[in-house]
């Protein structure tokens, strides 16, 4: 208890709390606030972010002026035109105008230059500013000004064809074409530089509030300009805690509230789950799921993440609900949600969102009997999410739609999908702790399993005899409330100590001799007893759960084998005997579940002696049963009232002679 409170206030913020909680739209509930200092107003997300998208359109793209392509475009051209007229076979007379010609218009064009738009600065097809580059020295052109490969193309073509001299002028044009090169080059790297230059001298605030300045008055709405503000003057306030606030005393601050939350779980364990109480390997569980989650917190909001909701709040609900019950679940979220709350924003929409969202969490999740209910229970979760966020910011908009920011939405998306991790967290718990859960229970339920199997086929009487058992516990258990789940695994396990000697239970054997028949009394009722202690050694070597072992431990008690120990009276009366050869070794059931086990074990087995089973024969033998079992004190320790004992009565008659088929009276 002292270490989680320890390690969880270390890894807690450690800056001092704003003291003020505000809503935009809402109305100033607080006395009149007036500013301790000066500060700077802090713009909004959205300010700045138009503050940015003006400073990306007042910074000018930067071109590179490549000299070299002109040079070597225009050599080019004029050793390619010396081959190519020698290969059309001209006119000499000619050559000198062709040439000159062509060395004009190419020459034309690069002084104008060529360039390619980008399409990040051409708006709607518009022409653009940009900075060009020749020698380290800068010039700002208009893209209208300059050519592109296509306009230079027709340029081209248009002063060839205003050539008189020139009467080929496809060729021609063609052979300027083929040198037409870009030798503006947009140069991306210069331009990211100068637009992060831009944004250093962005400036986050905009104005100061002075010292003694009010801020908001009493009863006002605090309206968007107010809520910056507050919003500022927050950020400054705890920004200057972390370095001039006493950091010792905010430790104690948290170690506090760490103590009280751990406090309230004890004494809650204490007063209302006194077995978790009392097992240290369940505390233990219950603290390290605590700590981790709050230590998780921590980091993230140390982390700065852009949101703390795509935290998985709701695992631990999960966890303990399926570990454990409802109550403690509830319980525990409860406090964790309320550590929690001191240290995010909007604490109070954090806690309704989470203890709304848990509540679903448990809820939804009341009887894990099936896989898929986490994938059901996690749309439950999210649902709630949807519902409550919407609510809420349809509170925060006035009422607005439109406004609705539905990005914010997807950390509760990741948030859910994140709290699927819950499954594969229960199964480590279960390995570390040595618990039980319900998924594991539905595991071992599976009448397929190795051991069940393994049953079935050395025993099939008792593998009969237990899938009755179960459906007698079952049945009584649910109408009496407690864990069906695990009644019904320990049913189907309770006696598979009989599979080491099937033949020497009568549910196994079949018509012809009976191998008690050559034993003494002594020796038959060291093998009947011997099936709880194998049983037990059976069930760890296949590393079932103890809690499933507690099942065939108690399912006899301590009871005497009256059979076998009035026969040896009867039998041989001049004999002293140890009673405690005849009894079980125990121990009486101390769980509702497994007291329920021990009266259906007894009943069910009793009725199968029954020659001629009916309505009267059978109330008989279950009431003569349970109250043998009362008489001899097995129920003493199982937390079974008085009223569930009537109502289990009640329920083993109707169920036995449903199986017997035997009709009432008033439906002859």
């Amino acid at each position: 208890m002292v270490l989680c409170v320890v390690i969880v206030t270390l890894f807690l913020p450690k800056h001092a709390r704003f003291k003020y909680e505000y809503e935009k739209g809402k109305v100033w509930m607080n006395k009149d606030l007036v500013s301790p200092y000066s500060f700077a107003i802090e713009k909004t997300f959205e300010e700045i972010e138009n503050d940015k998208a003006d400073i990306y359109k007042s910074v000018l793209p930067v071109y590179q002026n490549e000299t070299e392509v002109a040079d070597n475009e225009l050599q080019a051209f004029l050793a390619d035109f010396e081959v190519r007229w020698e290969g059309a076979s001209g006119d000499d007379a000619l050559k000198t105008v062709y040439q000159q010609t062509g060395e004009k218009i190419l020459t034309a064009i690069y002084e104008r230059g060529v360039m390619a738009f980008n399409k990040k600065y051409q708006q709607a097809n518009t022409n653009y500013n940009f900075d060009l580059l020749t020698n380290n020295k800068a010039r700002q052109l208009n893209t209208a000004t300059v050519f592109t490969l296509e306009s230079a193309a027709r340029y081209a073509e248009e002063e060839v064809n205003k050539a008189v001299a020139v009467k080929n002028k496809p060729w021609l044009t063609k052979l300027i074409d083929d040198h037409i090169q870009q030798n503006y080059i947009y140069d991306e790297r210069l331009t990211l530089k100068v637009e992060e230059e831009a944004l250093k001298n962005l400036s986050p605030t905009r104005g100061m509030v002075q010292k003694g300045e009010l801020i908001v008055a009493n009863g006002s709405v605090i309206t968007q300009e107010v809520y910056q503000k507050l919003e500022s003057l927050k950020n400054t306030y705890e920004e200057d805690s972390k370095f001039g606030g006493n950091r010792k005393i905010i430790f104690f601050g948290q170690l506090l509230l760490g103590g009280l939350i751990v406090a309230l779980l004890m004494i809650f364990l204490r007063l209302f789950r006194r077995d978790i109480f009392e097992d240290n390997r369940k505390i233990s569980l219950i603290l390290v799921v605590i700590t981790i989650m709050l230590v998780s917190l921590s980091w993230a909001i140390n982390l700065k993440i852009p949101n703390l909701y795509y935290i998985p709040y709701c695992i631990v609900p999960i966890i303990i609900r399926i570990l454990f019950d409802t109550r403690l679940a509830l319980n525990i979220h409860l406090l964790v949600v309320l550590v929690a709350g001191f240290f995010v924003p909007n604490s109070f929409e954090f806690a309704f969102l989470q203890v709304t969202a848990g509540m679903v969490a448990i809820y939804s999740i009341k009887n894990l009997v099936k896989r898929e209910q986490l994938l059901i229970s996690a749309l439950f979760i999210l649902s709630n999410y949807f519902v409550a966020y919407l609510g809420i910011s349809l509170i925060r908009n006035n009422g607005s739609i439109a406004s609705l920011e539905w990005v914010n939405f997807v950390p509760f998306i990741f948030s859910v999908l994140l709290s699927l991790l819950a499954y594969p967290l229960i199964y480590a718990f279960e390995r570390v702790f040595g618990l039980t859960s319900e998924v594991t229970l539905m595991e071992i339920t599976n009448t397929n399993s190795k051991l069940l199997r393994e049953l079935s086929y050395k025993a099939p009487g008792t593998f009969q005899h237990s899938l009755q058992v179960a459906n007698l516990a079952e049945a009584a258990i649910f109408n009496v409330g407690g864990n069906t789940l695990l009644v019904r695994a320990g049913a189907l396990y309770h006696d598979i100590g009989k599979m080491e000697n099937p033949q020497y239970f009568i549910e196994n054997q079949n018509k012809g001799q009976n191998p008690h028949d050559s034993l003494s009394y002594e020796a038959s009722a060291q093998i009947i007893i011997r099936h709880v202690t194998k049983g037990v050694e059976l069930a760890r070597k296949n590393h079932l759960p103890e809690i499933i072992i507690d099942f065939i431990r108690t399912h006899h008690g301590n009871t005497r084998m009256d059979y076998f120990y009035q026969s040896f009276l009867k039998n041989f009366p001049e004999k002293f005997v140890d009673e405690n050869i005849f009894r079980y070794p125990g121990p009486i059931p101390f769980s509702k579940e497994t007291g329920v086990l021990m009266l259906a074990d007894s009943v069910e087995a009793a009725s199968r002696s029954l020659k001629e089973p009916d309505a009267k024969s059978i109330s008989n033998l279950v009431d003569r049963i349970i109250d043998y079992k009362l008489e001899q004190g097995q129920l003493n320790n199982s937390n079974i009232t008085l009223k569930d004992i009537a109502n289990i009565r009640t329920i083993f008659k109707n169920m036995l002679m449903s199986i017997y088929h035997v009709r009432i009276d008033y439906e002859i």
